[in-house]
């Protein structure tokens, strides 16, 4: 009677557990569904690698998605005041930020219209942080500054210098605290190893100049 006894008990347990598993496997808990309303979409448009310094400016262009709330989403360009417009939120202002910065702000702003608001910023183009390329080289003309870049690349990505090009008197404009500065890059003697401290970093804005 007694081993009759135990085998049902045993039975009984076997029952429940497999009752609660059934339930944990069909219930979902709150834990289970909070990442449903935090974690942004995988299929978010591609953007561009941004330098670790980069801050948004005019004429740069942003993807703006707003998660589960499509209507706000939209594919907007800075204007030359900074700001961007959206749906709802009408103006924004981006320039002088991170993306993580306008994010965050596109958040407590959206916060005020939808519950619990997930956005990315996306960048796919950016056009404020130019260099210009004028003169005797392959292809003069404006370039993206999408990373750390000296007079030596920049010649490099435009094609190079010309057969005629005068490689002795290259030289790189530059705008601080509101004057116009010049800097003298000799080709020649670079390449000769020569003051390479004339290779120097280029700063948006910068044009190179050669005759």
């Amino acid at each position: 009677m007694r081993r009759q006894f135990t085998l049902i008990i045993g039975v009984l347990a076997l029952t429940a557990s497999a009752g609660l598993a059934q339930t944990n496997a069909t219930t979902p808990t709150a834990k289970g569904t909070a990442p449903a309303a935090t974690t942004p979409p995988a299929n978010l448009p591609a953007g561009v690698a941004v330098p670790a310094d980069y801050l948004i400016g005019p004429s740069d262009q942003l993807s703006i998605v707003f998660w589960r709330d499509k209507d706000m989403s939209s594919d907007v360009s800075v204007r030359p005041d900074g700001k961007i417009s959206l749906p709802l939120l009408n103006e924004v202002q981006a320039s002088g930020l991170t993306p993580e910065q306008l994010r965050a702000q596109l958040v407590v702003a959206a916060g005020k219209f939808i519950e619990d608001p997930t956005v990315s910023v996306i960048v796919k183009d950016i056009r404020s942080r130019m260099v210009y390329i004028t003169g005797q080289v392959g292809k003069a003309g404006p370039y993206p500054l999408v990373g750390p870049t000296s007079v030596l690349q920049l010649i490099a990505t435009a094609g190079g210098l010309n057969e005629y090009a005068d490689g002795k008197k290259i030289q790189i404009l530059r705008t601080e605290n509101g004057k116009t500065v010049f800097r003298k890059f000799n080709y020649e003697e670079f390449a000769k190893g020569k003051h390479v401290e004339q290779n120097i970093e280029l700063k948006p804005g910068d044009t190179v100049l050669v005759p």
